[in-house]
This record gives structure tokens, C-alpha cells and sequence, in this order.
């Protein structure tokens, strides 16, 4: 592909020979040919084209080239946009040979698409649907009656529970679990759980714990992305709901009964008790907490190590625990930082006063 090509696809400027080949886009210090495109958008990796064996570059705005170092580069605006591009013109899909392989175990009456490719090690179930040029890499289980829409990707050891629906050209990582029974169990008599709500004080014990059944789902809208390892559990009765485009990182916990809105994303380690509802284009960062049956609202942010204990209404910014909105908790975070030169302060006062309160 010619330089002034992939400017063209980018909708960037180009500056310099255009009619250079580009083999591939690489860190500058990793470039081995002239046909190689350095990826210079960071100042670090700017500095380095001067001593790189590219000849062509991406850079952003205002970049200052090393003299001599190029023979043409493109100039971009907001370069991870730029990068999503750029690297979507040099997919490198995962291999995955057509057909089935004969290792694979596909009910009689589960139904496949055309184009459909499974690996090796692979299980579909009974009454099972797969939709066209869908591709079930090695180790995927699919459960009875699931159903996968077209041109969806399944990465070796993702698990796909009975019933689940997964919308076209989802993405499924690694080890990913969609469908599991959801962590829901009772007491006969109001346990230690419940009192300690009620009262401020744990005044049960919880003799027996019994299993409430899920004979709900997980549906999956068109163009969500799930991590590795990651766990979608089903629904009690209804199910678990993940909206369109929405992505979830790796190691995500998302209880039963949760609904998730359109374009949100999760980033790793992040855990939503059963029951939540989260609105559409929301980000929570990694390592939340969102404890059950709350609403978090639309457009809403909620910064990396923060735990939700309270609904939260729309484009919320909270930091922090307990999470607050970021002016609140800095000024938080300085009063705690202060209670020590506090503490030795009122010590010294007790000192000169012998110990003895004033009349």
C-alpha cells in the first residue's frame, strides 16, 4: 500500500513521496526496511526517527521532524483515533482454517451458517444456531439452543451458556464465560445479610442456604466485545442485557439480572452485583465496585478503584471511596492527610497546658 493511500483512507495530510510501499506500521525502534511506517504520535517514539530505518511516519500536529529523517510521513490530529484506522488497514486476523474441524463435536440439529469455521475441540449443542461467517476458534463451547448472529469471533476456551443470544460480529476473548447460573441463594428466615441492613447489627445466623434457580439468559446486542475471562452471568427469571457496541475488559463481573446500556466501556476488574442498571455511554474504570440493585445514569464516569454504594444520576464524575465527585474527595483526601500534624498540634497544646482542661 502507497503512503499517499493510506493518508487518503485516514483523511490526513500527507507531506513528502507519497508513492512510497508501506509493508507495515511499527514502533520507530522496531522498523527493519524503508518499507516499514513508523508510528510516531508520542514525543518518545518522535525522537526516535531520526536513528530509525523507516522512511515514512505518522505524526501528529505541530511534530517537529528530525531533519533528513523521512522521505514522507503523515500528519494526523487525534492520533488514537488516527491508530484505530491506521491498523485497521493492516488486520492480521486470527488463523482459522475453513470449515469444521473433525475434532469438533456439532449436534445433529444445530444449524450453521454459511462460512461458518470450527476449530478443533469445539462443541455446539442441540438446537444451536450460528450465523453466517461466524468463527468458533479451538476449545469453544456453545451451549444448547444459544444463539450467535453472523460474523461474530469466539477465542480458544469461551463459553457460551444454554439459551444465550450474541448479536452479530461480537467478539468473545479467551476463557470468557456468558451464560453461568447466577450467584443467587437464600435463607428460609431472614439471615445474617438481611438484619444487618435493618439494624445496623448481624442478630441472625444463616442455618441453611438454598439455591434459587436461573432460568433466565444473557443477551448480547450487535458489535459488543467481551475480555478474556470474563463472567456474564444469566438472569433469574428474565436476563442479562448488554447493549449494543459496549465493551468489557478482561477479569469483568457482571452479576445476574444486570443491564448494561449502548457504548459503554469496563475496563478490567470491575464487578456489578446483580440487578444494576447502567444507562448508555458510560465508562467505569478499572477495579469498580457497583454494588446491587442501583441505577447508574447515563454518560456517567466513574474513575478507576472507585466503589458505588448509591444510585448515581446522569454524567456523574465520582472518584474514590466512598465516591465522590473529584473537588469533594481531593478536599477529603487533604483533610486526612492533615489529621497527623492535627494530632501532634493538640498533643503539644496538652504538653504546655500540663494536661489540665481550661476553666
Amino acid at each position: 500500500m502507497k503512503l499517499s493511500e493510506i493518508a487518503t483512507a485516514l483523511n490526513a495530510r500527507l507531506i513528502g513521496d507519497g508513492n512510497l510501499e508501506i509493508r507495515r506500521p511499527v514502533h520507530p525502534a522496531e522498523a527493519e526496511t524503508a518499507a516499514d511506517l513508523a508510528l510516531a504520535m508520542e514525543p518518545g517514539a518522535l525522537a526516535m526517527l531520526k536513528d530509525s530505518r523507516a522512511r515514512a511516519a505518522v505524526v501528529r500536529e505541530e511534530s517537529k521532524i528530525p531533519d533528513g529523517a523521512l522521505a514522507g510521513y503523515i500528519v494526523v490530529g487525534r492520533s488514537r483515533y488516527a491508530m484505530a484506522q491506521l491498523l485497521a488497514l493492516f488486520p492480521r486476523p486470527p488463523q482459522a482454517e475453513p470449515g469444521i474441524h473433525p475434532s469438533a463435536v456439532i449436534a445433529k440439529d444445530a444449524t450453521l451458517g454459511r462460512d461458518v469455521r470450527i476449530g478443533p475441540f469445539c462443541s455446539v449443542g442441540a438446537r444451536a444456531q450460528i450465523g453466517d461467517g461466524t468463527i468458533l476458534l479451538s476449545h469453544v463451547s456453545i451451549g444448547a439452543e444459544a444463539r450467535l448472529g453472523a460474523a461474530c469471533l469466539l477465542h480458544p476456551g469461551a463459553r457460551i451458556g444454554e439459551r444465550v443470544m450474541i448479536g452479530d460480529r461480537a467478539i468473545i476473548h479467551h476463557n470468557a464465560s456468558i451464560g453461568a447460573d447466577g450467584f443467587s441463594f437464600v435463607t428460609p428466615q431472614p439471615g445474617s445479610v438481611e438484619t444487618a441492613k435493618a439494624s445496623h447489627a448481624v442478630e441472625a445466623t444463616n442455618q441453611e442456604i438454598v439455591r434459587v434457580n436461573s432460568i433466565g439468559t444473557v443477551i448480547l446486542a450487535e458489535d459488543v466485545e467481551v475480555g478474556a475471562c470474563t463472567c456474564i452471568d444469566r438472569g433469574t427469571v428474565s436476563a442479562t442485557r448488554i447493549g449494543r457496541n459496549t465493551k468489557i475488559d478482561d477479569q469483568v463481573m457482571i452479576g445476574h439480572n444486570c443491564v448494561i446500556g449502548e457504548n459503554c466501556m469496563l475496563c478490567g476488574q470491575v464487578g456489578i452485583a446483580g440487578s444494576t442498571v447502567i444507562g448508555d455511554r458510560v465508562v467505569l474504570g478499572g477495579q469498580v465496585g457497583v454494588g446491587d440493585h442501583l441505577q447508574i445514569g447515563s454518560d456517567s464516569v466513574i474513575a478507576a478503584g472507585a466503589l458505588i454504594g448509591t444510585s448515581v444520576p446522569p454524567r456523574s464524575l465520582l472518584v474514590g471511596n466512598p465516591a465522590l465527585p473529584p473537588q469533594e474527595a481531593y478536599e477529603l483526601y487533604r483533610g486526612l492527610r492533615q489529621l497527623g500534624r492535627l494530632v501532634a498540634d493538640v498533643a503539644e497544646l496538652k504538653r504546655r497546658g500540663g494536661g489540665k482542661s481550661g476553666s
